[in-house]
């Protein structure tokens, strides 16, 4: 039960982070979102690493560096696909990586519910509807739809290393994917030089970095209690949380076939969830 409690305050924390992370996408490039956002998580999680004074658990906890690589790669995509096009559609697309770490357990002998393979049929159509915007000449793939498949496949593959790395010391783990993370954010930010953020810009990037950062450590935290199948899934629930401020806060409106896959698409994790 608290393994399942933690996942779910991560994807409290990712959803509000990635609800304000789409926003200021939407005027600044990820990358200068990120440049502000990852450090503050860095020296969060080094201040904690050096108070407690315990060294690394040993050599599994570099598995974070490739949950850093997925998870950044998928961050990026994700911050540029709610830049393109509606938070409401981007959020449960994405979302629907949680089927990944899944089928990951279903390949290791687990076994789905009846609720589970529900929610797999739910969440495949309610991704296709959503995909698709209806004009009056004729269907077509809604802005930010490409971005938001790579973001599902990124942050799906991303809970499977970051699931092994937390078992020996989850904070250890957070601590090593945010090194890794805000050190491929730097090479970025050297490589492409987008312009930079303003200073009215950087209390919500601030507020960013701390909410993505803690969604890593509750994420790890749960993994080290819990399996990854389980903890994964609870933790993909972000998107609910991101629709809802998407609607709350901009009033976003899509079209109904649109409105049936994002529901679909919720419910579909929902479901999985519950298996």
């Amino acid at each position: 039960m608290f393994a399942a409690a933690l996942a779910l305050a991560a994807a409290a924390s990712w959803g509000v982070g990635d609800f304000f992370g789409g926003l200021k996408s939407r005027t600044l490039n990820p990358v200068a979102v990120l440049i502000v956002a990852q450090p503050i998580g860095l020296t969060l999680l080094a201040v904690w690493v050096a108070v407690r004074g315990q060294g690394p658990p040993g050599s599994a906890v570099l598995w974070a560096c490739l949950a850093a690589v997925l998870g950044t790669t998928g961050l990026i995509a994700f911050y540029r696909g709610m830049a393109a096009g509606a938070l409401s559609i981007v959020a449960p697309i994405a979302g629907a990586g949680a089927a990944i770490p899944v089928i990951w357990g279903l390949a290791r002998g687990d076994h789905p519910s009846g609720y589970q393979e529900l929610g797999f049929a739910a969440a495949l159509i309610g991704v296709v509807l959503a995909s698709f915007e209806r004009k009056p000449e004729a269907a077509r793939l809604a802005a930010g739809v490409g971005w938001a498949a790579i973001a599902m496949l990124a942050f799906g593959a991303y809970y499977i290393p970051m699931h092994a790395a937390s078992h020996g010391d989850f904070l250890w783990a957070a601590f090593v994917f945010r090194l890794t993370s805000t050190t491929i954010i730097a090479a970025a930010w050297l490589a492409l030089r987008p312009p930079g953020a303003k200073r009215t810009d950087l209390p919500v990037l601030a507020s960013i970095g701390v909410l993505d950062t803690g969604g890593n450590v509750f994420f790890a935290a749960a993994s080290a209690k819990g399996i990854v199948s389980v903890v994964s899934i609870l933790a993909s629930l972000y998107p609910v949380v991101t629709v809802l401020l998407a609607r709350a806060v901009l009033h976003e409106r899509v079209h109904r076939s649109q409105e049936l896959g994002i529901a679909l698409a919720l419910a579909g994790i929902v479901l999985i969830s519950a298996g």
